[in-house]
């Protein structure tokens, strides 16, 4: 499915809607190029879930956790862009931050990718004139909740 999104406020609704579907266990794959809006993307769903702070990029530190009651579900926000192979995903515990808790994967590929899983929502995001084009596919846990 292919979803146009406008401007921010067409990124924040589909965040929201996006959002609005998560179960426990969930994965939100985030792919595209540099500047394409997964860490938006990433932020408007956070921001959909509960959450009222500012949401910092994972860029360095990988993985931010977030917990209820500042979130609707406990997940994890991460950004896999800076691991050189797929098994530093493992050292660096990401089995222990999804266990009961949905995540938020930016640039998935580095780690090894989640599209084999049934709870996997992957979304890439491409540049399209002054706004962004999601391309959505789900596992089969998603059948009859997919975002719009």
């Amino acid at each position: 499915m292919r979803i146009a999104l406008s401007d921010l406020a067409a990124m924040e609704r589909f965040g929201a809607s996006i959002a609005g579907a998560l179960r426990l266990g969930d994965v939100v794959a985030l792919s595209g190029g540099l500047g394409a809006g997964k860490t938006t993307l990433a932020r408007a769903i956070i921001a959909a879930l509960g959450f009222s702070g500012e949401v910092p990029s994972p860029s360095f530190s990988i993985v931010e956790p977030y917990a209820p009651p500042a979130v609707r579900l406990p997940l994890a926000h991460a950004d896999f862009y800076r691991l050189a192979r797929p098994e530093e995903a493992e050292e660096i515990g990401l089995d222990d931050y999804r266990q009961g808790a949905v995540l938020i994967a930016e640039w998935p590929d580095h780690a090894g990718g989640f599209a084999h899983e049934p709870g996997c929502l992957s979304i890439t995001l491409e540049i399209a004139d002054d706004g962004r084009i999601a391309i959505v596919e789900g596992g089969a846990d998603w059948l009859g909740r997919m975002p719009r």
